[in-house]
């Protein structure tokens, strides 16, 4: 234990009392040490818990630490891009998911894709070669992407938990930008 909490928490005097819950003994001499090391803490700061309007933030990790207009105006174009890339990773996962549908033939069943059958025509042999090759490549490239929307996606979720208004509006529109640019190419071929 550092000095100073140890000289905070000696210099306080609680009464030492014991309560015990689901086989769980807490000291009352500690929780209160400990409200009163956080009422004497005058550095720590609440984050806030509401939209607010500022160019001072702290964005994911203590080096995106923004400080002046200037920063706030290159960690929102950041944010942007990075709505928008979820939008076009998720508009690219549900294209490639047709593409894999309709690469799939209709009378493939589950078996086959496993293990080809011994008495298939030849013609029919070079597709069945493939076809479990082609859904697993298919299928890896789902997989891939799911995995790149899911820490996107849980990226711009935080950075819209640091409440910064700015912040938030950036998502708003890099996901509508987002859309609006992805969404095309999910028609064409």
């Amino acid at each position: 234990m550092h000095t100073p909490l140890r000289a905070i928490l000696q210099s306080t005097e609680f009464a030492e009392t014991q309560h015990s819950y689901f086989g769980i003994t807490l000291q009352t001499s500690f929780i209160s040490g400990l409200v009163a090391l956080k009422r004497r803490n005058k550095e720590a700061k609440m984050m806030q818990m509401h939209f607010f309007f500022s160019d001072q933030v702290v964005l994911l990790f203590d080096f995106w630490n923004v400080h002046s207009p200037g920063g706030m105006v290159l960690s929102v174009l950041v944010v942007l891009l990075l709505a928008a890339l979820y939008e076009t990773i998720k508009i690219s996962k549900a294209k490639l998911l047709r593409r894999t549908v309709l690469a799939i033939p209709s009378t493939l069943s589950q078996e086959s894709l496993g293990e080809p059958e011994s008495g298939s025509i030849n013609s029919n042999l070079g597709q069945q070669n493939t076809t479990p090759k082609r859904w697993f490549l298919y299928h890896l490239s789902q997989t891939l992407l799911h995995v790149a929307q899911v820490v996107v996606g849980y990226l711009v979720m935080l950075v819209v938990m640091s409440y910064n208004a700015w912040i938030f509006l950036g998502v708003i529109v890099g996901s509508t930008i987002g859309y609006y640019v992805a969404y095309p190419l999910l028609t064409m071929r």
